[in-house]
């Protein structure tokens, strides 16, 4: 594949101090001009003033000027209009109006998280050694950005402009909700769902293991409960380990953990899984709470929507 990563996501918020002070306690490096960075992913979220939050830029990694003029022709089949030079591609998503940035990047190297040794049935790999994870005392820190997912009120539209344009792969989806695509090997990184307004629903955010989610999380909860949205638990779509926590203005953002990777597209084969059904949602853990789905300012961004010029 030519795409090889999410670079970064762009998000506007009101209350920017506040919002930027949630990513760092998040475990995000803040470094000039509003990044954030990940420990292996370098400067992956930029926040700016905006009177809602919203979706304002993404930013997706490729390998060559080719790849660019690649996605030049394809988008102008649809439509669509792109600015592009040898260095980057830019354009406007129609529906959401996300500005949609393909840039010639370095491919990501991840170095390996040790391995944790763990006893089991008729095991016990660990030997006369206490668990490494319940000794970790310091601050999580995402290892990279996964995947963000977009609210769009043309689901169809949108996902076109990501696959038949840009050039992602699905890799699953679920009626009348979501797909799943994605432009690395990761089962996903941009993930498009049907909503009443546009907006940005989500950002996944890898750390090592599931100990590393529970911690991050529970260091986020300490001494504010109402950050918590959904967690601890397990997705069948994607297979992670998550906890969905909120952010001052309103965006969930997620720990992840152990997400499929799909190492060769000829062997992965896309499910269609029915949106009814809780199971489509969680392999195990809490019940889906109706406010992950419709977000409690949903309202309020409808009217926003509907009040901008």
């Amino acid at each position: 594949m030519s795409l090889h990563r999410l670079n970064s996501v762009t998000i506007g918020v009101p209350a920017l101090e506040q919002t930027g002070a949630y990513y760092e306690e998040f475990g995000l490096a803040r470094e000039g001009g509003g990044w954030f960075a990940t420990s292996d992913g370098g400067r992956q979220l930029r926040l700016v003033h905006a009177p809602t939050r919203r979706l304002l830029e993404l930013s997706i990694g490729a390998d060559s000027p080719d790849d660019l003029r690649g996605i030049a022709s394809r988008l102008a089949r649809l439509g669509i209009e792109a600015v592009v030079d040898d260095h980057r591609l830019v354009a406007a998503e129609p529906t959401t109006g996300v500005r949609v940035e393909v840039a010639v990047t370095a491919r990501m190297i991840q170095p390996a998280a040790p391995a944790t040794p763990y006893n089991g049935p008729g095991r016990d790999d660990r030997g006369a050694t206490r668990a490494p994870s319940v000794l970790r005392e310091g601050r999580v820190r995402p290892r990279k950005l996964g995947h963000v997912v977009i609210g769009s009120t043309d689901q169809a539209a949108s996902q076109r402009f990501f696959t038949d344009g840009i050039g992602l792969k699905v890799s699953d989806e679920i009626t009348g909700v979501a797909t799943f695509m994605r432009c690395s090997t990761d089962h996903h990184n941009i993930l498009i769902q049907s909503a009443p307004v546009n907006f940005v629903h989500h950002t996944s955010w890898e750390v090592d293991d599931v100990d590393e989610v529970g911690r991050g999380a529970m260091q986020m909860l300490e001494n504010n409960p109402e950050r918590h949205v959904w967690g601890l638990g397990r997705h069948t779509v994607g297979s992670n380990f998550f906890w969905y926590l909120r952010d001052p203005a309103g965006n969930f953002c997620e720990y992840y953990s152990d997400l499929d990777c799909v190492v060769d597209d000829a062997l992965w084969k896309p499910s269609v899984w029915d949106g009814t059904r809780a199971h489509s949602f969680l392999s195990w853990g809490p019940p889906l709470p109706p406010s992950f789905i419709e977000p409690e300012d949903l309202a309020a961004l409808m009217i926003g929507a509907h009040d901008a010029p």
